[in-house]
């Protein structure tokens, strides 16, 4: 809880010294706009999270982004098929694609990297190969489905007879962060308040030792990547929805970063048995946070993945540094 308080107090920091800067930070617009974003990279994030918390890491989450991203538009738009049965056909993709890396890495022993790195590879080749390269597009309609990624809670739901108030329009919660927080109250049930939660705090912790407890490694860690996967296929299609589309060469590029930089920023440990959700979702807050920082203050953007690459060194170091300071406590008390 002392690594989350630090993350909370450090977004904070970083937008009253913003807002100080430029004022227009905490405009409804700006604020709408950072929730939104969190929102989608946050489900992208706790996703990244269970497998950073096996000890394993998931590179392939941009590439689902890409393939399922542009699969969506394509079967409904494209070849018209029912919208409800392109979602299952595209979270079953997800679901598939979850499985196979955990097979790979705990049947054939290969090593988590390797494996999500070809994934990486793999399904950006497959999905640009698909649609000939050609970008996807869900048109005008489909406005149903469009609201779950484009929503707006409660403005939407209100009266068409009588104009909301002010307040309402301004501060309407994006539907992306309605999800993702129903989303993280789920895993956080199955983290703090199932057996299999523990489970995969101690495989991540000695997975040896896990395993002579009687513990199903191999279980847990296709688990692990299966939620992954599903939590990327889910993100993937918000982000086409609210950008109406998608870019098979370029959707989904870095992604993978991203869910990496909160995840560790959030309190995540590389070397796997620690993981906490709501520091997850403020360390990818952070992220986003910072994003926006660069556009408002009218910072070079490509500066973007400096930011990224900082996050996560800083992460890193805080929860290397960390460890240093704990055992040599332990050691003078010993």
């Amino acid at each position: 809880m002392k690594k989350v308080a630090g993350i909370a107090v450090l977004l904070f920091l970083v937008m009253i010294v913003t807002g100080i800067i430029d004022i227009k930070f905490f405009s409804p617009y700006n604020i709408k706009n950072i929730f939104r974003w969190t929102g989608i990279f946050g489900i992208l994030s706790l996703g990244e999270a269970f497998v950073i918390i096996t000890g394993g890491i998931d590179l392939s989450l941009g590439s689902i982004c890409g393939l399922v991203g542009s699969l969506l538009p394509m079967l409904i738009a494209t070849h018209e098929i029912n919208v409800a049965l392109a979602l299952f056909i595209c979270f079953a993709i997800s679901l598939g694609m979850g499985i196979s890396h955990g097979v790979l890495v705990t049947k054939l022993k290969m090593q988590p990297f390797v494996v999500t790195l070809c994934g990486l590879f793999i399904y950006r080749g497959v999905i640009r190969f698909i649609t000939n390269d050609v970008t996807q597009s869900f048109g005008q309609s489909f406005i149903g489905l469009k609201f779950i990624a484009r929503g707006l809670i409660p403005l939407d739901f209100w009266s068409e007879t009588a104009k909301a108030p002010r307040f309402i329009e301004n501060w309407s919660i994006p539907m992306p962060l309605i999800i993702m927080v129903i989303v993280a109250v789920v895993l956080w049930l199955f983290l703090n308040r199932s057996i299999y939660g523990r489970y995969l705090l101690a495989l991540g912790r000695n997975e040896n030792a896990a395993r002579f407890s009687g513990i199903n490694t191999d279980r847990m860690i296709i688990v692990a990547y299966t939620i992954s996967a599903l939590l990327g296929g889910l993100a993937a299609i918000l982000f086409a929805l609210h950008i109406n589309g998608s870019q098979p060469s370029s959707q989904g590029i870095f992604f993978e970063l991203y869910a990496i930089a909160g995840a560790v920023l959030g309190g995540c440990s590389l070397r796997g048995g620690e993981g906490n959700i709501l520091g997850i979702i403020l360390g990818t807050a952070v992220v986003r946070v910072l994003y926006n920082v660069i556009n408002i203050l009218g910072i070079a953007t490509q500066l973007e993945y400096a930011v990224v690459g900082v996050v996560i060194i800083a992460g890193v170091g805080v929860d290397d540094f960390l460890k240093i300071y704990t055992e040599k406590r332990r050691a003078k008390l010993s």
